[in-house]
């Protein structure tokens, strides 16, 4: 089972077009682990045991006669919650919207996934209203880190990370405004892309919150990417298609490329030493390679998350004003009490918070403009407690230090594991290129892993 669970993607794709393996030994090994663990992670909910297992069937029958549905038949995947799928329940993290009648759409990422035939399992869970960085829910309870249950998974897809480092699935569609996949990715020890805004459409249309595929490896986020990137034209800012098989051009030389080496924004929380030798060591394994390294100074002197949390504030706060006040009484308390700090923010300030962000980016642009890619941190953390809303519990995203800029420039971040520290809890490493590069952060990922020394073990 455990050679089954460990498998990518990728292999498994090849071996199911070959008759290797049977997609319903991989769901039914899939579901087993599901079963074993589920209770103790809390990454899953809606699980749908008996269609999975029809699905795999079906699948099974269509390698049979040389007739893939696409190029993910077969392959157990999830979707967050926050994701609509037809005939599933949306709760977006909170109980207030227990009771919800169940979706009557698929939404791109879904629409991809499935039209590629990947079997649906589950879906994962997520923090009231995808606005905290951690894995703590009205809804679900505490989403645990399987590297170490007594710490955090972070968010806002929580449960997306656990799912993949517990062997849950092979793959997880996420999604990210702040750092929503990329933070989850850092303290599960998994790959996380946000694509360049756009690449992947999803709904509603936004400017800065991104659907991102999910995985143990680089080549499974790239493989998944190419399915998710196909254009629809529900989403008015998706970008035109680039027609690329993302996970067939991922060797690349390294040389000669200009990486900057940025270990403080300016603000935030101080980087843990653990972490910023991790990030060092990223640099200096692409140095080797023949990339062009130099350190960065920090591109701010003020914080410039500070505007970007009042206007999650404000979204927070429209959200909470949608529920009745019965179910209002439902929302974690912490969400409900961050997003009622907006309640003295008129729309003149909104407009000027927005001015402020965009006066940021430019900011931030500037400062890098010379750098085909940057190595950040993902977190200035290895860890927090499971139970806690966030590093600061009175500023819960504020540690989304180094990932919230990089969704207003839109520019594709990616997050993979690179060390851990001396408990073997991992620690993530953030690659953002130029807009529109997303083969190119992918290219530098993999050159990455392929320089790593090796990493600890799956918790499964």
């Amino acid at each position: 089972m455990r050679e089954l669970l460990e498998s990518s993607a990728l292999s498994l794709a090849a071996r199911f077009r070959a008759r290797e393996v049977s997609p319903v030994e991989v769901v039914d090994a899939t579901l087993d682990r599901i079963e074993q663990s589920n209770r103790e992670i809390n990454a899953l909910w809606s699980i749908r045991a008996e269609a999975a297992r029809d699905a795999a069937k079906a699948a099974e029958a269509r390698f049979a006669k040389g007739e893939p549905a696409g190029a993910l038949d077969g392959i157990p995947a999830t979707l967050k919650d926050s994701i609509h799928v037809t005939g599933w329940p949306y709760l977006h993290g909170t109980a207030a919207n227990e009771g919800r009648a169940a979706s009557t759409f698929d939404a791109p990422p879904a629409a991809r996934t499935l039209e590629a035939g990947a079997i649906l399992l589950a879906k994962t869970t997520m923090p009231d209203f995808g606005l905290l960085a951690a894995g703590v829910s009205s809804a679900f309870g505490i989403v645990r880190n399987p590297w170490d249950p007594s710490t955090n998974t972070g968010g806002s897809s929580a449960g997306a990370g656990a799912a993949l480092a517990t062997g849950f699935c092979h793959l997880a569609v996420g999604t990210d405004i702040a750092g929503s996949v990329r933070l989850p990715a850092a303290h599960c020890g998994v790959v996380a892309l946000k694509p360049t805004q756009g690449r992947i459409p999803h709904l509603v249309p936004s400017t800065t919150r991104s659907a991102g595929p999910m995985a143990r490896n680089v080549a499974d986020v790239a493989f998944y990417l190419t399915t998710l990137a196909g254009f629809d034209n529900r989403d008015s800012g998706a970008l035109a298609p680039e027609n690329i098989a993302y996970h067939e051009r991922l060797d690349a030389d390294m040389k000669g490329r200009r990486v900057g080496l940025l270990l403080s924004m300016g603000y935030g929380a101080p980087v843990e030493p653990v972490v910023q030798d991790v990030v060092r060591a990223a640099a200096r394994a692409l140095a080797d390679a023949g990339a062009i390294v130099e350190e960065v100074a920090p591109p701010f002197a003020y914080d410039a998350y500070e505007a970007i949390d009042l206007s999650l504030q404000v979204r927070g706060l429209a959200e909470y004003r949608s529920f009745t006040r019965e179910q209002q009484a439902r929302v974690l308390p912490q969400v409900r009490d961050w997003s009622l700090k907006a309640e003295g923010i008129d729309g003149a300030a909104y407009f000027d918070l927005l001015i402020r962000i965009e006066a940021s980016k430019l900011e931030l642009l500037a400062a890098i403009d010379r750098y085909d890619f940057l190595v950040t941190p993902t977190l200035p953390c290895v860890a927090f407690p499971a139970e806690q809303v966030g590093l600061d519990v009175e500023t819960p995203l504020a540690h989304a230090t180094f990932t919230a800029l990089f969704n207003q420039t839109g520019q594709p971040a990616l997050s993979l594991p690179f060390g851990h520290d001396a408990k073997n809890r991992p620690i993530g490493v953030q690659v953002v290129g130029r807009r529109l590069d997303d083969l190119g952060v992918l290219q530098v990922g993999a050159a990455l892993e392929k320089l790593r020394r090796p990493m600890p073990a799956w918790p499964f």
